[in-house]
């Protein structure tokens, strides 16, 4: 049966469960977070290919109705070679195309591309057969290209990332998209500037897609200090009005106060957060982005939510959640989706 997006969307609405979006620590040995909650206090702990019996889990982007990029938690048999085979799930092929439908999503490798990965003091030189070549357009291969580079750095032993294509160092693709340099940081979904200037710093920010099922990352340009406080408060502005992002805080929501201290971020919002928890999901969604705009910052290990100064008691349903899990969303919808 083809199903349409909007069908897949109005379907993906009514799932239950609201996923988090993993997100890269660094400076403290973390690479990937996992939201644990306890109270008010929320701490952050490392998960990456944490083994579930013979599987591990891995993250892997796809691309969504909107052109952004997604990341999944899926599991996969345990193997010395997780990083190639966790590239390998983003190659479009049949079994791959039908797994990536099944979340509304889109794998984002041109088919039959394989990988030769070498990972030497921090740094995965990821060699991507001629196929990856193909792509269509500038928009195809910059998906390409942080898909892949934004994967290997969830890896705790990779600090940054080199591509070579066919064995071969290019510093442009057929249209013209860089891939000369080296990726030292995890920067997916860059909104646009008209100007940047040298003082420009960028922060990540988690935003419910359009159907509200999954949380994308975004990068944003700011010009003040990359810390919680600044980042709490770009997600409080929201997505941009052309994006096709929700808002992860309500709209008249406000920020009293950001403090850092012993590794604990506090965020005191004004009364209008309450609503958040009223929402139909009660509040996971918006207490999940907050939870993983905070925990890119160095050192931070837990987030404590307060409204008025007062704590909140979160809900339990949040606890032990991955990052748009895989088999959570095959619960709630298993039929196959084609997608137009």
């Amino acid at each position: 049966m083809k199903i349409k997006r909007a069908d897949i969307e109005r379907i993906l609405i009514l799932c239950a469960a609201v996923l988090v979006v993993v997100l890269a620590l660094q400076g403290n040995n973390q690479t990937t977070s996992q939201v644990l909650v306890d109270q008010t206090q929320v701490p952050v702990t490392q998960t990456l290919a944490e083994n579930t019996g013979e599987t591990v889990a891995t993250v892997v982007y796809y691309q969504d109705g909107d052109n952004y990029l997604v990341p999944v938690t899926r599991q996969i048999p345990k193997t010395d070679g997780i990083a190639k085979a966790t590239l390998s799930m983003m190659v479009k092929s049949p079994e791959n195309d039908m797994q990536a439908a099944r979340l509304g999503l889109r794998t984002v490798v041109p088919e039959g591309t394989t990988f030769d990965i070498d990972i030497r003091d921090g740094r995965a030189n990821v060699n991507l057969s001629k196929e990856a070549l193909s792509c269509a357009s500038a928009a195809e291969e910059n998906l390409m290209v942080e898909a892949v580079t934004n994967t290997m750095m969830c890896f705790a032993s990779v600090e940054e990332v080199t591509l070579q294509f066919d064995g071969q160092k290019r510093s442009k693709l057929t249209f013209g998209t860089d891939v000369s340099g080296v990726f030292a940081s995890a920067a997916p979904n860059l909104e646009s500037i008209e100007t940047f200037a040298e003082d420009a710093k960028q922060v990540s920010l988690y935003f419910p897609s359009q159907t509200g099922r999954l949380l994308v990352p975004v990068t944003r340009t700011v010009y003040s200090n990359a810390d919680p406080t600044t980042a709490m408060l770009e997600l409080a502005k929201g997505p941009r009005d052309d994006s096709g992002l929700e808002r992860a805080l309500p709209e008249t929501c406000g920020i009293k106060n950001v403090t850092m201290k012993d590794g604990i971020v506090t965020v005191d919002f004004t009364k209008e957060f309450a609503s958040a928890m009223q929402s139909a999901d009660g509040g996971r969604q918006a207490i999940r982005a907050i939870l993983f705009t905070c925990s890119q910052f160095p050192g931070v290990q837990k987030v404590q939510v307060l409204v008025e100064g007062e704590k909140q008691e979160l809900q339990p349903e949040t606890e032990t959640t991955f990052i748009n899990e895989e088999q959570e969303v095959m619960a709630q919808y298993p039929g196959v989706v084609e997608l137009d």
